[in-house]
């Protein structure tokens, strides 16, 4: 990188900050000067050091400012002595103003890598899949409409999705077999036998609208007519992997609709979501805060009598429950978002929970949840109230499938739409995928990963702390802190086992873990990717599946125009293995099978290797991983 270009992206950086500060000054006054109570919000909290920024930046400026122009009438008096104080006074004042910003959050150190820690879990332990589809969302952003409309995200390419990963987190390449698979494997892992769904046993479904919160001003769901009126383009959980789930559940698993319930306790569930999923699914529970109105009408969510305790000093605050729904619930799927987080550094599945309570995270007279988390309490070795989530009887004890909707990412609470992704493989476009994994600490360290790779330009994700969390879950039964985990009775008395296995990636580019060099030991990332995107003209399209693979995989790719065509695989060195294909071939789709052997007959090592293809002057390459 080079000098100007530092120089220009700090500039850049700076402008940045000034106009985010003007808009959490404007978002400031305009919610708490009516309400001053609202000022202990956890948004305006948010939001103040940015418009008190903003506000000595400003005063700074014209100070500065106003002491050049004292200068020039004492230079035109002659009272240089005078004059040159002003101008020292002024650049230092405006000097100061320019550079100081709000205090970021402390940044983590680089963290070791390929280094896992805890239990893996899961049908094949560690194992989360993520499938990137572009096609999956086609919308230019705010003012094409909104990114939840059909014209918009795409529903067939969702399930499709949806599918593959739990196909190919269960290696069950029938879609009834593999969401059977899961419910089998929930149920021996909690001695319950080796048996699948059974006809009336209920299945709860957290999904995050926080965008739709019920407290007014932080969602945009209107409490009497149930229609999103505003933070129309938040980045709640779809409508169409919401669909998707539905779909699956009932059509593939057997559950009848009246046994599933599926909504947010902190949200009322808006008429324009609720409109796409009850329209095919009437009998379904649509859960959420309020319970709608007489012409709207949802679950609404009520505590029950099974308590959460937290694994930390609370005495002095009232005992927290969690809701009906959950505790009748045999199965629970979690369904979160792509997001960072401004106290969290990034809010998944884990803190997805955090609206699993019929009260909201700081309500007065309740343990403070914010408290716990990495820009509260940067320190590694903290106790964090995630880990009590996680490992809740009723809330992670019960998950058969942890799920992250990425079709549209964004940063909470600042971004009231989402972000485009630069860094590959997203190349300037939504984010447009969706994991899954049985095992949740190995699925949110593998999205963490990821969100350090670009996920918020306020670097959210890389703040001190903000992996502690998988840490801690990962090592329940003897973390770094200490705790006793144990959010299942009010004293210590049975500690949590591991939750899952955490680890940080080999590198940014062949973004492999220790289970795709040895499975069982850490987290294996499956990668899917589609192949039906039709390429822009001049452009090919290849992809590997499966990858990682053992024994063989497909490249698939597809041409633009009629031609030759030469597929090669290379290893790490540049030395070629194998030429797979040097021929004529016709436009459109084709597929070329590898069974990882050179152009000897002979079965190459576990590794990585590269395959490219090559058309007249185009070219496209990707790396697929042997794992014997």
């Amino acid at each position: 990188m080079t000098a100007s270009h530092d120089c220009s992206t700090t500039l850049g950086a700076r402008l940045l900050l000034r106009l985010t500060g003007f808009l959490a000054l404007v978002w400031f006054l305009i919610r708490v000067i009516p309400r001053p109570s609202r000022a202990a919000y956890p948004c305006q909290q948010a939001a103040f050091p940015l418009a008190s920024a903003f506000v000595l930046w400003v005063v700074g400026t014209l100070a500065s400012w106003r002491l050049l122009g004292r200068s020039r009438t004492l230079f035109a008096d002659r009272r240089r002595a005078a004059a040159l104080a002003c101008v020292a006074l002024a650049v230092i004042v405006g000097g100061a103003a320019w550079l100081w910003q709000p205090s970021t959050p402390a940044l983590a150190d680089p963290h070791p890598v390929l280094d896992p820690v805890g239990v893996p879990r899961g049908i094949h332990p560690g194992r989360v899949v993520w499938y990137h589809d572009p096609d999956a969302t086609d919308w230019a952003g705010p003012g094409d409409g909104h990114w939840w409309e059909p014209a918009h995200t795409d529903q067939a390419v969702v399930e499709e999705m949806l599918t593959r990963c739990v196909e190919e987190l269960t290696t069950e390449p029938v879609p009834a077999d593999a969401w059977n698979a899961l419910i089998r494997h929930h149920n021996l892992a909690h001695g319950r036998g080796d048996v699948g769904y059974a006809p009336g046993e209920k299945i709860a479904v957290k999904v995050n609208l926080v965008g739709c919160h019920y407290i007014p001003g932080w969602g945009g769901t209107d409490a009497e007519s149930y229609d999103l009126t505003s933070y129309l383009d938040y980045m709640n959980t779809s409508p169409q992997v919401m669909l998707a789930l539905l779909r699956g559940l009932v059509n593939e698993l057997g559950a009848a609709q009246s046994d599933i319930t599926i909504g947010d306790p902190l949200a009322l569930f808006p008429n324009q979501y609720h409109a796409m999923l009850a329209g095919e699914f009437p009998d379904v529970n649509y859960l959420d805060h309020q319970g709608g109105t007489p012409e709207h009408p949802r679950r609404q969510a009520r505590d029950s009598d099974v308590p959460l305790y937290w694994s930390t000093d609370t005495s002095g605050y009232l005992q927290d429950h969690v809701p009906v729904s959950y505790a009748e619930a045999n199965y629970l799927v979690n369904l979160a978002n792509f997001k960072s987080h401004s106290l969290a550094g990034v809010t998944l599945c884990a803190k997805n929970h955090y609206g699993s309570f019929v009260r909201y995270p700081v309500e007065d007279g309740y343990f403070g949840l914010h408290q716990s988390l990495a820009a509260r309490t940067p320190d590694e070795g903290s106790y964090r109230a995630l880990v009590d989530l996680m490992g809740h009887a009723h809330l992670g004890g019960k998950t058969v499938l942890h799920l992250v909707d990425g079709l549209y990412a964004g940063s909470h609470p600042y971004d009231l739409s989402p972000l485009i992704w630069d860094a590959a493989p997203f190349d300037g476009d939504w984010t447009s995928s969706l994991f899954a994994s049985q095992d949740p600490v190995a699925l949110e360290s593998v999205c963490l990963d990821l969100m350090q790779l670009e996920g918020d330009p306020r670097l959210y994700p890389q703040m001190a702390g903000a992996d502690d969390y998988l840490h801690e879950a990962a090592l329940a039964h003897a973390p770094p802190s200490g705790t006793f985990y144990d959010p299942d009775h009010p004293g210590d008395v049975q500690r949590l086992a591991s939750l899952g296995v955490h680890e940080h990636w080999a590198d940014q580019v062949s973004m492999q873990y220790s289970g795709n060099l040895d499975p069982g030991t850490g987290i294996e990332l499956r990668r899917l990717v589609s192949t039906t995107a039709v390429p822009a003209a001049g452009r090919l399209a290849a992809a590997c599946r499966p990858n990682p693979f053992n024994p063989r995989t497909e490249i698939r790719f597809e041409l633009p125009v009629p031609g030759r065509v030469r597929l090669e695989v290379f290893d790490l060195s540049g030395a070629r293995v194998a030429v797979l294909l040097d021929e004529t071939r016709e436009a459109g789709f084709h597929a070329v099978p590898w069974t990882a052997h050179d152009d000897a007959g002979r079965a190459l090592p576990s590794g990585a290797y590269v395959y490219r293809l090559r058309q007249g002057t185009l070219s496209v390459s990707g790396k697929m991983s042997l794992v014997r």
